[in-house]
């Protein structure tokens, strides 16, 4: 069983607890590493919110576990940040990508049309940290360059407009004066330590809050 299967079949497992009707995140690594829960545990009145994101995961792979991370739980309301590893994939075609995400949407539209989609913009990167090496960041983050991050929000933006989704812009909010993600927040330059996803969270806030 691959590390993906294993989680998907512990959703499975954990959609059994659920309360349904609540709130979803789901998306790739950037989602998994969220650590919503314990950032929500002082807000008051109590957030519940069901984490769904796997590590490494593509657009194909969220299209195959919708059940899992989306329909078994009935939301009320269902957050997505997904598509950044079809970015830094060799083959990766924007096109492609907003083909699968526009899937992504409707999917949820016609199984849960009452469910509120809040589709989160991507995070900007930084590719200039001191030390690293400028090879193995062209091998790691393929075309994911703010520049590219930002036509792709563009689009996706659009696209959520288009299709009566609420589209949230968390890409300025972590930028530095130089238009990278701020090296404080990142680990590596793609991935967050929990002061950029505190950044994060006071955007989302309202969004979670309104009814």
């Amino acid at each position: 069983m691959t590390d993906w299967e294993m989680k998907v079949h512990n959703f499975m497992c954990l959609n059994k607890l659920v309360k349904k009707g609540e709130i979803v995140f789901t998306g790739s690594s950037l989602c998994e590493l969220f650590p919503i829960n314990e950032m929500l545990q002082n807000v008051e009145p109590r957030i519940r919110v069901y984490n769904r994101g796997i590590g490494g995961d593509v657009t194909d792979g969220l299209l195959e576990r919708m059940d899992e991370s989306i329909f078994d739980l009935e939301p009320k309301k269902v957050f997505i940040n997904i598509g950044t590893n079809d970015i830094s994939r060799p083959e990766y075609k924007r096109e492609r990508l907003m083909s699968q995400y526009r899937k992504i949407l409707m999917q949820i539209q016609a199984r849960l049309p009452e469910t509120k989609i809040y589709v989160m913009s991507y995070y900007p990167v930084n590719r200039e940290l001191p030390g690293a090496d400028p090879e193995a960041v062209k091998a790691q983050f393929g075309a994911r360059t703010n520049a590219e991050l930002k036509e792709v929000n563009a689009e996706v933006e659009k696209m959520a407009e288009e299709l009566g989704c609420t589209y949230i812009n968390v890409f300025d909010c972590l930028l530095d004066e130089k238009g990278n993600l701020k090296a404080e927040y990142t680990i590596e330059g793609m991935h967050m330590y929990a002061n950029g996803y505190a950044v994060v969270l006071e955007k989302l806030m309202p969004y979670l809050l309104e009814e």
